[in-house]
């Protein structure tokens, strides 16, 4: 499979990356309003962006099969 294609990029890192960066900035917001349940929604976002990046290095490794 060809992993340069970029409907495949974008699919696979640039849309969810965008979501993570939604759920950030959604805690950054409730955490402004004094809302201690804004931790969660950055903590579930820097996990999503992480895992993102992770997926990112191993195809990019990997991507003579």
């Amino acid at each position: 499979m060809n992993y340069t294609d970029s409907s495949f990029l974008m699919m696979l890192f640039v849309l969810p990356s965008l979501f993570g960066l939604a759920l950030i900035g959604e805690g950054i917001q409730k955490i402004m309003n004094y809302d201690n349940r804004g931790w969660v929604g950055i903590g579930a976002g820097a996990l999503f962006i992480i895992i993102i990046i992770l997926a990112y290095f191993m195809i990019s490794t990997h991507s003579t099969l």
